[in-house]
């Protein structure tokens, strides 16, 4: 499948975009970014660097710089580090961006590749709504949108009620889940099951010293914020789990309602179902075993 990524690399995003590299059955196009664990342009250079490394000719174009309507955003530097690769501090500039921004490339991609197109978003969904915004076919043109984030029946991760990506941009979110757009929402319902611990990482810098390596080194991070702050002895694999549900669907189970976004007061960000909205798919199961054995079998094999 032809795939674009919109990402804020991030920890996560990189592990989920290694992946997308390295599955045949996927066709990483492009990558859009967005702010959210970091600025957009430390996104842009983070996706960059990452495609570089990676070998890969995918573009990357820039896209929203804050939320809609003014919502307060700071990047989440203690999850990420302060340049979004854990304890690394300079990242180099490699390469340019693409001409047009995120929307813009976007919606030319969803038109040029009709029913064949998978944006698969891990960040705050700001540039898919404003994709929307530009242009209201891009959700008929579009296969399908599959993104990591919102919690349906489990607590969030950023407050009590409302998961990261979402709450960064809950306008945004909520008029994506208003639109219609073939969506499948893999959130902490299901990512929490997925935990890489520092084992899974070392056997990764093991077998693919380059790749796996640094993801083994920007990895010690994000797993110091998990243990501190959750208590958990491993990080799950959220930005992956949606990757996966992209080449993987049959491995998710999946409930069926509408949602949409609290927009205000303590529950600000929190995914609600709304039986008078278009119907998004869900992940509420997962195979775990089978998501985290593809996951780390096929970074294993990048050089």
């Amino acid at each position: 499948m032809k795939m674009i990524i919109d990402t804020d690399p991030g920890v996560d995003d990189a592990i989920a975009i290694a992946l997308a590299h390295a599955l045949p059955e996927i066709d990483l196009i492009g990558l859009t970014t967005v702010f959210g664990n970091t600025r957009v342009d430390q996104s842009s250079r983070n996706a960059r660097f990452l495609l570089d490394m990676l070998g890969s000719d995918a573009v990357v174009a820039e896209g929203a710089s804050k939320p809609w309507n003014d919502y307060p955003f700071e990047p989440s530097a203690w999850v990420h580090g302060s340049e979004g690769f854990g304890d690394i501090v300079e990242v180099p500039q490699i390469g340019t961006n693409h001409d047009q921004n995120a929307a813009e490339y976007l919606v030319e991609m969803a038109r040029k590749h009709p029913g064949d197109l998978t944006v698969c978003a891990i960040g705050p969904l700001t540039n898919i709504a404003d994709a929307l915004k530009l242009d209201p076919s891009f959700a008929q043109n579009l296969d399908k949108l599959v993104i990591m984030g919102g919690n349906l029946h489990c607590p969030g991760n950023i407050t009590a009620h409302a998961e990261a990506n979402i709450f960064h941009d809950p306008a945004a979110a909520d008029a994506v889940f208003a639109s219609g757009l073939n969506t499948v929402m893999v959130g902490l319902d299901v990512t929490l099951q997925t935990l890489l611990v520092p084992g899974d990482f070392a056997a990764l810098a093991a077998s693919s010293p380059k790749i796996g390596g640094f993801l083994n080194r920007i990895s010690e991070f994000y797993l110091g914020f998990y243990k501190e702050v959750a208590n958990l002895d491993g990080c799950p694999m959220h930005d992956a789990a949606a990757v996966l549900a992209c080449s993987n669907p049959d491995w998710f189970g999946l409930e069926h309602t509408g949602l949409r976004v609290s927009q205000d007061g303590e529950t600000v960000g929190a995914t609600l179902a709304d039986p008078n909205r278009p119907k998004v798919a869900v992940a509420i199961e997962i195979d775990a075993v089978a998501t985290l054995t593809k996951l780390k079998t096929h970074l294993a094999a990048l050089h």
